[in-house]
């Protein structure tokens, strides 16, 4: 005689390795790797960065010009 085991817990884990299967075609199809992710932050946070750095500071309100005098 066989091994007795569990159906639904056999089902359950075929159930999670065709997810597992579809999830890493859809990685290949869809996704990008770690690594490219990382340095798809890295260059936009150094582009951020550069852009921060060459903006202009605020005149300030009109109030604050009052009390110069000007």
């Amino acid at each position: 005689m066989g091994n007795v085991i569990n159906l639904r817990q056999a089902r359950k884990a075929k159930a999670r390795t065709e997810k597992e299967k579809k999830a890493e075609a859809n990685r290949a199809l869809f996704g990008q790797t770690k690594a490219q992710k990382t340095k798809q932050r890295f260059e936009t946070d150094k582009l951020e960065r550069h852009l921060d750095g060459h903006k202009r500071e605020a005149l300030g309100d009109a109030s604050q010009m009052d009390d110069k005098g000007e």
